[in-house]
This record gives C-alpha cells, sequence and structure tokens, in this order.
C-alpha cells in the first residue's frame, strides 16, 4: 500500500497546474473542432474528384486569383498554425502521462477495481493520444512541405503509390476516439451542458459521443476507401495533377489569353520598325502617285492604241503593194495606205475612236506621225 501514499505537499499552493489545465483544454477543443471540420472537407472526396478539387482550390484561395491557381501559402500558414497547436497540446497531455512502468500499473490496478467509464476513455485517450504524436507528426510535416500537393490524384498517389494508406487509417482511428473522448471530458471536467440532472446529462453527452463517433468513422473509412481506389487506377500517372474544375479552366482560360511573355522583349523593336515605315509611307505613296499618274492619263490612250499601232511599219509594206491603188507615189501612198490598214485591222469603229483620242491627245507620239504625214501629202 505504500506505492499508494501521497505524499502531503508542504510547498506553497501554486495555480500553475490549473492554468496549465486551462491551456491543455483550450488547445484540445481547438484541435478537436479543427479535426471534425477537416474530416468533412476531405470526405468530399465521396461526391467525386470535382467536388474534392474545388475545395482544395478553395482553402488555397483559388478565388481570389486571376488565374486560378490559388496560393498554396495559405496552406503552409494554415498548417503551420495547427501544427504549432498539436505539439503545444502533445506536451501539456504529457504531464499527466505514466512516465514509468510502475506509474502504469498503478493506473491499470485502479482501473480494474474501479471499473470506471470514464476512467477507462481517459486511457483510450493516452494511449490514442502517443501514436497521435508520431503519426500526426508525419501527416503535418507532409503538408507543410508540400503545401501545394493537395488534389484528388496526388493525394490519392500519397495513399496508394506513396503508401501512406496504413498510416491514415491508424491516424483516422485514434484522431476520432481521441477527438471524440476529449469533447466529451471536456464537458464533464468544466460542467458544460450539465442541466440540472447531471445524471443524465452525461448519458445524453455519451449517446451524443458515441453517434458522432460513428458519423465520422463512416466518412472518415469511406473517404479513405475512395482515395485507394482513385489512388490505385492513377497508379500508372502517379504524380499527375487532376485538371477538370471550374477554377482549373478559369486558369486554361486565363492562360490562353495572356500575352506571351517571350516577345515583350520585342516590342520597342516592333515600334521602332512601325515608326520607320510610318516614315517612309509617305514617299512610297508619293512614288506610287507619280506612277499611276502617268498611267492613269494613258489609259484613254493605251485603249486606242492598239488600233493605231496595229499595223507596224513592216505589215504596212504587204498593204501597201496589194493596195488597189498602185500607180500612186509611195511618198504619198504612205499615209493612205497606213490609214487603210489601220481601218482594216480596226474596222469603222476603232478608225472614229481613232480619230477622236487624236482630237483628244494632241501631245502623243502617234498624233504626230499622221500630222506629219498629212503634211507630206
Amino acid at each position: 500500500m505504500e506505492s499508494y501514499i501521497i505524499e502531503e505537499n508542504t510547498a506553497k499552493s501554486s495555480r500553475m497546474p490549473a492554468r496549465l489545465d486551462l491551456a491543455q483544454s483550450g488547445t484540445g477543443l481547438i484541435l478537436a473542432l479543427f479535426m471534425w471540420v477537416h474530416m468533412l472537407l476531405v470526405g468530399s472526396i465521396i461526391l467525386g474528384k470535382d467536388a474534392f478539387d474545388f475545395v482544395a482550390k478553395t482553402m488555397e484561395l483559388s478565388f481570389l486569383s486571376d488565374t486560378g491557381h490559388g496560393y498554396p501559402i495559405a496552406v503552409f500558414f494554415a498548417v503551420s498554425g495547427v501544427f504549432t497547436l498539436f505539439i503545444i497540446h502533445a506536451l501539456l497531455g504529457t504531464r499527466k502521462f505514466p512516465v514509468s512502468w510502475r506509474q502504469h500499473r498503478i493506473i491499470r490496478d485502479q482501473m480494474q477495481m474501479m471499473k470506471h467509464t470514464d476512467t477507462n476513455l481517459w486511457y483510450i485517450q493516452v494511449v490514442t493520444g502517443f501514436v497521435m504524436f508520431f503519426a500526426g507528426s508525419v501527416h503535418l510535416y507532409t503538408m507543410l512541405v508540400n503545401p501545394a500537393g493537395i488534389d484528388p490524384f496526388l493525394s490519392a498517389d500519397r495513399v496508394v503509390s506513396g503508401n501512406y494508406w496504413f498510416l491514415y487509417l491508424v491516424l483516422l482511428i485514434c484522431v476520432e476516439l481521441h477527438a471524440s473522448i476529449g469533447l466529451y471530458r471536456l464537458c464533464m471536467k468544466w460542467g458544460w451542458f450539465k442541466g440540472k440532472d447531471a445524471r443524465l446529462s452525461r448519458k445524453k453527452l455519451k449517446t451524443l459521443k458515441n453517434r458522432l463517433m460513428i458519423f465520422f468513422f463512416a466518412i472518415g473509412f469511406l473517404a479513405l476507401f475512395m482515395f485507394i481506389i482513385i489512388g490505385w487506377k492513377h497508379r500508372e500517372n502517379a504524380g499527375e495533377r487532376y485538371q477538370g474544375t471550374a477554377y482549373q479552366q478559369r486558369s486554361h482560360a486565363a492562360l490562353s489569353e495572356a500575352p506571351d511573355v517571350s516577345e515583350a522583349p520585342a516590342a520597342p523593336a516592333e515600334e521602332g520598325m512601325e515608326a520607320t515605315d510610318e516614315a517612309s509611307a509617305p514617299d512610297h505613296g508619293a512614288a506610287l502617285t507619280e506612277e499611276a499618274a502617268p498611267l492613269h492619263d494613258q489609259a484613254p490612250a493605251e485603249e486606242h492604241t492598239p488600233a493605231h499601232a496595229a499595223a507596224p511599219a513592216d505589215e504596212t509594206e504587204p498593204v501597201h503593194e496589194t493596195a488597189p491603188d498602185a500607180g500612186a507615189d509611195s511618198e504619198h501612198d504612205t499615209a493612205p495606205v497606213q490609214d487603210a490598214g489601220t481601218s482594216d485591222a480596226a474596222g469603222p469603229a476603232a478608225a472614229d475612236s481613232h480619230t477622236e483620242a487624236d482630237t483628244h491627245d494632241q501631245g502623243s507620239d502617234a498624233n504626230k506621225t499622221t500630222h506629219a504625214a498629212e503634211e507630206t501629202h
């Protein structure tokens, strides 16, 4: 019996143990509520890959990003805060852990002698808390160093290809037991929801605890099963990200509409070339105008030129030889022969048009030749 005797503490009373208990209860409450919310968010994989990816991108604040990629640094800070609370809560909880085999034997003897349900629940919390200190640290560290690796494919690849399924299975059982029992014991310790009948309130809280445990166990196991199925089907493409949500579609649209960065340095050169082209544009326009002006003036003459020049000098000689008026002199017959050749080649309409062209175009060479022939005649 000497091992059960607690020596009287003659030291001065302190409020530090009560403050440490309050800090332990506060951190435990925050972590337990966080784990329930976390389990609901992870359970979105049951609704499909798109639902889980939407939740993951929302946690990365993708709705604040123009490209839809979000800010994984937000996940980093969230995991850092949870990791810090996790370590503080674990350190505060070790104050009441049996640190030697003798203390552990005393507790086991009391549990068998008292057969008290709440004492047994406390022992379950001790065991699950010890396991969580290692398994939870591995999980939180993985998320801390890889905050952008949360999507249906990457998470499923960690479960199957990364062989994390056993770790998550153990962690799921320990977390749900520890969180549910911890919230129940907080209500008993601090008198929350006590009501008028403490015995009835305890019974109702135990019933609520059991139902919540069943609910979150069902979500957790089903979510883990879904991740195993997805990871097994995706094991050949392990490491590939998931593409298919509204955020990702908006991201692809934004990237397709965005200007190419590689062409940005060439912009000044292009502007300089455009400026050079604009500077030289008036010269080209003037040249084109100068070239177009004679063509425009000669356009009517070109239409009648075939009628006038259709019979060159070589072609007029045979016509001169075969002309019916053979008794005329060559000098006097040159102009009539040319007129006859022209009229035979182009017809009466061409002759009339040639006459009108000669009347309007006084500066052409054909008109000068005609006048010279008439004067000679």
